[in-house]
């Protein structure tokens, strides 16, 4: 019988889980600000995990910043994330900007503009087809 997660995809979400604490109660630099760990791979060696956050501020000099922040950090993270976890390897960790929630955004926006552009042509039409039986 196969297993419905792979041991990479338990560990990660561990480490995803340990990380997320991890950044809201040890971390205190005042540089980082809001910021969710989105979702974290694992090599199948477990030799590194690359982390992807979400920052509330988007502004790009800040998420540059907070990653080299994070980054700088990543040996301090991974020393914490030991103590907490019971593994015989600690995979290094390498920090990424997770772009899909704004692209989400992004999109649903688009998506929305295009609705109403299209409501209000529907109206536009329907107003010149009663104004043309009169």
């Amino acid at each position: 019988m196969a297993r419905e997660f792979a041991r990479t995809d338990r560990v990660g979400q561990e480490i995803q889980r340990e990380i997320a604490v991890i950044l809201q109660r040890e971390i205190k630099d005042p540089r980082l600000g809001m910021l969710t760990v989105s979702a974290v791979e694992v090599t199948r060696d477990l030799a590194y995990a690359k982390v992807f956050v979400t920052f509330f501020n988007d502004e790009p000099a800040k998420v540059k910043e907070s990653l080299a922040v994070l980054n700088d950090a990543a040996g301090f993270i991974r020393s914490l994330l030991a103590k907490s976890l019971r593994a015989r390897i600690m995979p290094n960790l390498r920090f990424v900007y997770d772009k899909s929630l704004v692209e989400g955004v992004r999109m649903t926006s688009l998506v929305d503009s295009v609705i109403r552009e299209d409501e209000r042509k529907a109206k536009d039409t329907n107003a010149d087809e009663e104004s043309q039986e009169d």
